[in-house]
């Protein structure tokens, strides 16, 4: 009965060790640095009136309101080009 009791606990205890092991990964792999100074400018359509702008892993994520519309414009991070487009719109 001791032994059952002692490997029982060793399990136990090799299973908190990976539970913990795991969330201390994902804690410390997550987080990626970002450069201490984000300077430059980025080139919008005209007319484009400025809403949000938010720094997200490598890309830059600028909404604009643009004749009556919003949009998300992504950029890259380092280079500063465009990466893509998101329109909104209601649903009919």
């Amino acid at each position: 009965m001791r032994r059952f009791a002692a490997f029982s606990g060793l399990i136990m205890l090799l299973g908190f060790l990976a539970v913990f092991g795991a969330i201390g990964y994902k804690l410390m792999s997550g987080r990626k640095s970002v450069p201490a100074e984000i300077a430059g400018t980025i080139q919008l359509p005209k007319g484009a009136d400025v809403r949000a702008a938010v720094v997200a892993g490598d890309l830059i994520a600028v909404t604009v309101t643009r004749e009556g519309r919003i949009e998300t414009h992504l950029f890259d991070l380092e280079t500063r080009a465009p990466r893509g487009v998101l329109g909104f719109a209601s649903a009919p």
